[in-house]
């Protein structure tokens, strides 16, 4: 993701809006934190937030719509400049969108107070304009190849729409088609992006290590098919989550996406955390597919809501820390390595995951481990933040 086009200088003391990533990593991680605080509030049965959301859709809302946001945005305005050669956002057009990000959080927060449409609307704000700003720089730079990213905007802000709107109709947001509309897309923009860049970084570590086999180069045949196949099962989810055919399509997808993954050398890894967690990442995925597959058949296995969260703070959640810490090293100047603090940020990721899907499959033991998973979560992004905001924070260092 390095930023390849010449950049306007921007005045002194405006380092958090110097790049992309940086607020909105750096959020991402706080409010990653803050929700898990209030969210163990909420089922402890204090009314810590006015939100007209029940707690179990604030919950999903908030981290699907709230927190991935903020890291895609992070993301896509940090990695553009590369792939297109034009100038970053950056400065008080920067801070603008964080802004609005900002202010989608707390109408959200305080939804009791205020007409849905009016929540939505403003919620909707910030993806529109990433959307918006990602689609002028595509046409800009002629860049056709990273269309499929522009999809994948366009259905969250569908699918966070759609939300909305089950929860003014009072369904149950949280197992809605606007729940499994953005679950969806964010699964697709890991299947996409990370079949990019977890063989990319796999190779540039292993050939400074030395001989020996190395990935498959990406978006070969064998990946075309696997993605194909993926987003016939996961728009099945979509459509009809508790039919048989939606079952089998998940589990060929899974194993597809199991077999893709042994293509990139990952055995290769474990002496580089910051490249592990890629394919640890990476393999939440396939095992949430094929997991979801197993409870359609053989319901209560594992339970619905923890099969997803091998999806939700699986795949997306540790994907996406092993992206920040990853792009906030090599972007502040510091090596590409991971630290004692780094490695025990994704063991305890791992950790809240491992917990909340074992507190599915073993009902009777779910309070505790519940527990053990918001810990764990709270460790991994709280942590980052103390890590990590230090990093986001000050200018790089000048080579």
């Amino acid at each position: 993701m390095s930023n390849t086009a010449e950049q306007p200088q921007l005045p002194r003391g405006h380092t958090l809006l110097a790049d992309g990533f940086r607020p909105f990593f750096l959020g991402a991680a706080l409010w990653a934190a803050l929700a898990m605080v209030l969210w163990i509030a909420m089922l402890s049965g204090f009314p810590v937030l006015p939100t007209a959301f029940d707690p179990v859709s604030w919950h999903a809302h908030e981290f699907l719509y709230g927190y991935l946001m903020a890291v895609v945005a992070g993301f896509v305005l940090t990695a553009i400049p590369n792939w297109t050669g034009r100038p970053a956002l950056i400065g008080w057009p920067l801070g603008g969108l964080f802004a609005l990000w900002i202010v989608g959080r707390a109408v959200v927060s305080i939804s009791a107070y205020l007409p849905w449409l009016t929540v939505a609307l403003i919620d909707l704000a910030m993806p529109t304009a990433l959307t918006a700003i990602v689609a002028r720089e595509i046409v800009a730079g002629r860049n056709w190849r990273n269309l499929i990213i522009l999809g994948i905007l366009i259905a969250l802000i569908g699918g966070n729409a759609v939300f909305h709107w089950e929860h003014a109709r009072q369904d149950q947001a949280a197992g809605g088609y606007g729940l499994r509309i953005g679950l969806a897309a964010a699964v697709m923009m890991i299947a996409v992006i990370g079949g990019r860049i977890v063989p990319s970084f796999t190779r540039n570590w292993l050939v400074k290590r030395g001989p020996g086999r190395l990935p498959a180069p990406p978006m070969q045949s064998f990946d075309k098919i696997a993605l194909l196949v993926l987003l016939v099962a996961l728009t099945l989810w979509v459509a009809a989550p508790l039919d048989r055919t939606t079952a089998t399509a998940l589990l060929i997808g899974g194993a597809l996406h199991l077999i893709r993954l042994t293509r990139w050398a990952g055995h290769r890894t474990w002496a580089e955390p910051l490249v592990l967690v890629l394919h640890l990442g990476y393999l939440f995925l396939p095992l949430g597919a094929i997991c979801l597959a197993v409870e359609l058949v053989l319901p209560g296995a594992f339970g619905m809501a923890a099969a997803q969260h091998l999806w939700l703070a699986g795949a997306i959640g540790l994907m996406t820390l092993g992206v920040m810490t990853r792009a906030t090293l090599g972007h502040s100047g510091r090596a590409l390595s991971a630290g004692v603090g780094t490695t025990i940020l994704y063991l305890a990721l791992i950790g809240a995951v491992s917990a909340r899907v074992l507190a599915g499959v073993w009902p009777a033991q779910s309070e505790w481990l519940h527990s053990i998973s918001g810990l764990c979560w709270l460790t991994a992004f709280g942590g980052f933040a103390l890590l990590y905001g230090p990093l986001l924070l000050r200018p790089k260092p000048e080579s």
